[in-house]
């Protein structure tokens, strides 16, 4: 059983491994188009003085797909705000056994949270984006206005991630309680900022 476990854990690290790398790349790209936006909204309200359209919701767009590419990748490197003074006072068993028990529990609220990202982007494909289309009038055609759906989109992937890097937490959380933690590979850092 522990062999089939490990297998199954080493599978999910290599896939969470490449996944998120490249998730933090389109998230970083992402955010620097984001505020390439801003700033260009910037120059022209006050600059300029004609404040365009679209940058306020491209950058809302750019800032959804950003969090949801990006949390899964902090998620995993435990980068997101927890209390854990009890799992540090606990014995390495109890510490394993009470990670295991919060991530099953996390499992349930990302699981229904899949769910409930699923049904927002088929409600996603009913609207268009306010100011947001594809430019095809400057090449003779006519402009398409983009759906809400790929907005919403991100925050289904976010949780499809999440719950993926939740599941090789589990395996990990329930392999160390096992005495396999000498087996695990360890989970590779990420360049990305973060709070200390």
């Amino acid at each position: 059983m522990s062999s089939f476990l490990l297998a199954v854990q080493a599978m999910l690290h290599w896939i969470n491994n490449r996944l998120l790398a490249v998730g933090v790349v389109i998230a970083s790209t992402a955010l620097a188009i984001m505020v390439l936006a801003i700033l260009l909204q910037v120059f022209f309200r006050y600059v300029l003085n004609n404040a365009l359209p679209w940058p306020e919701e491209a950058a809302r767009f750019l800032m959804l797909w950003m969090t949801g590419l990006a949390a899964p990748a902090a998620y995993r490197r435990g980068g997101f705000v927890a209390i854990d003074m009890l799992e540090y006072a606990l014995p390495r068993r109890g510490a394993a056994a009470l990670s295991l028990v919060l991530l099953i529990v996390s499992f349930a609220v990302l699981a229904v949270a899949v769910q409930l990202g699923w049904n927002h982007v088929g409600s996603g494909w009913l609207f268009n984006s306010s100011s947001l289309k594809l430019p095809l009038d400057l090449i003779g055609l006519q402009a398409v206005r983009i759906k809400l759906a790929w907005m919403y989109m991100s925050i289904f992937a976010g949780f499809v991630l999440l719950t993926v890097v939740n599941i090789e937490l589990i395996l990990r959380a329930l392999l160390r309680l096992l005495g396999h933690e000498d087996n695990l590979a360890p989970i590779p850092g990420v360049p990305m900022a973060e709070a200390e």
